[in-house]
């Protein structure tokens, strides 16, 4: 940080750009939360005008937000990390909204390792039709039979036949894999488990339709059944081109560190956006409703809720900024330790105001008459998606003690000077 400006003030592109999204999302989408949500009951999705809100948002020019490397020929707005989070913000008040832009996960993800690593066939094949909203995809990572907050655990088997890769294995709370446009699967398993531990994975690119992939079942999630699914999938037998791999054999675990580090600031900006409007309902709400002759707002308690609240998400806003920018500016690589801290931080922020917002409604707010309930249910599960809390605190802690090994830290000398006997 030292002799580098941080100027987190958006530049005027970019407020215009969020004066505009905020504009499309009071006039596009908050009228139609109760549609999406009678239209996913009735079981219809993708929802009847999901079509319609996209033309109209890439129309308007919010398409593809979120991929700084955009090319000429290739639809979005090329913005920056740290320019794109704030309207990530905006997005993140609605659940669904941000597939309305064509900047909701697992896409984005893909997006970026197809961007960053695709041959011009894959690019052709997969990254256009999802540029485009053309198709959906999703990432297979995660495990039921290992610990998959160590990537390294991993044990789908990707193994070489002559021209194919063949593919077996087991994954689990899959995002998207029951989308019925979901197309594409990009699976990361095991081609070399003699290898350094970090260089025994690869990715794959897996259709969706391939013999031997089965979708078992869409996974409630706190009781929470996602249209889009998060699925438990099984690899059977599966077969696919050896030109189906993405990037070099034995990247598989560097590929995943670089998807997740501007992915996590995209899931911790929305967050903020959640945290924004659980504030916002609270203050509402303890200002209509009377207890003991006063207004909620007015009894101690309340009022500490609310002040704390606004403290939290002020300093997660900042992190999470701040890390943005560091990936703009350093990449990935340098801001390791922002990533896991905005991790660790967000959704506990999250879930502690959407509690504190919930517990000022009463019995209404953990109901189906506010988003409160699913908001809460969303920050809690996001602890665990991603990596869980304790993983990242753990990430944290040794880059900590490494920066003081590397630093000859100066709290050695300041300790001693307090031990030094005085003279005279």
């Amino acid at each position: 940080m030292q002799g580098r400006t941080v100027d987190f003030q958006p530049s005027a592109r970019v407020e215009t750009l969020r004066e505009r999204m905020r504009s499309f999302m009071g006039d596009h989408i908050v009228p139609r939360i109760a549609d999406w949500r009678d239209e996913v009951q009735r079981g219809v999705f993708p929802v009847s005008f999901m079509d319609e809100l996209k033309a109209r948002a890439r129309a308007e020019g919010l398409w593809n937000l979120f991929l700084p490397g955009l090319k000429a020929d290739e639809p979005g707005t090329a913005l920056t990390n740290l320019e794109y989070a704030p309207l990530a913000e905006i997005m993140g008040r609605v659940p669904w909204a941000s597939e309305v832009f064509n900047c909701s996960a697992p896409d984005t993800g893909n997006i970026e390792l197809l961007h960053l690593f695709a041959t011009d066939a894959q690019r052709d094949e997969w990254l256009r039709p999802l540029l485009e909203s053309r198709i959906r995809s999703a990432f297979g990572m995660t495990e039921p039979d290992v610990a998959s907050s160590d990537a390294t655990n991993i044990q789908t088997t990707i193994r070489r036949v002559g021209d194919d890769y063949v593919i077996n294995g087991r994954k689990w709370y899959i995002t998207n894999a029951s989308h019925p446009q979901c197309r594409l699967l990009i699976v990361m398993g095991k081609t070399d488990p003699s290898a350094d531990r970090h260089r025994q994975q690869s990715m794959v690119l897996v259709p969706m339709s391939a013999p031997g992939v089965e979708v078992v079942r869409n996974l409630p999630v706190m009781h929470h059944v996602a249209p889009h699914g998060h699925c438990e999938v099984l690899l059977r037998g599966v077969r696919v081109p050896v030109t189906n791999l993405l990037g070099a054999e034995g990247q598989g675990f560097q590929m995943a560190q670089a998807r997740l580090g501007p992915g996590r600031v995209h899931h911790c900006m929305r967050c903020i956006g959640e945290a924004e409007l659980a504030l916002e309902l609270m203050i509402e709400r303890s200002k209509e409703r009377t207890t003991f002759g006063r207004h909620l707002h007015e009894h101690g308690v309340i009022a500490d809720w609310i002040a704390t609240s606004r403290l939290e998400i002020e300093q997660a806003r900042l992190l999470v900024l701040k890390t943005a920018w560091l990936i703009d500016t350093v990449g990935v690589e340098g801001a390791r330790l922002e990533i896991a801290m905005i991790k660790a931080v967000v959704p506990t922020m999250l879930a502690n105001v959407a509690d504190r917002a919930m517990q000022t409604f009463g019995a209404m707010g953990t109901g189906p008459d506010t988003p409160l309930a699913e908001i809460w249910t969303g920050a809690r599960a996001l602890r665990i998606a991603d990596g869980p809390d304790e993983v990242h605190k753990r990430s944290i802690a040794k880059l900590e003690v490494a920066a003081s090994r590397a630093r000859k830290s100066a709290a050695a000398a300041h300790l001693a000077a307090y031990h030094t006997p005085r003279r005279g």
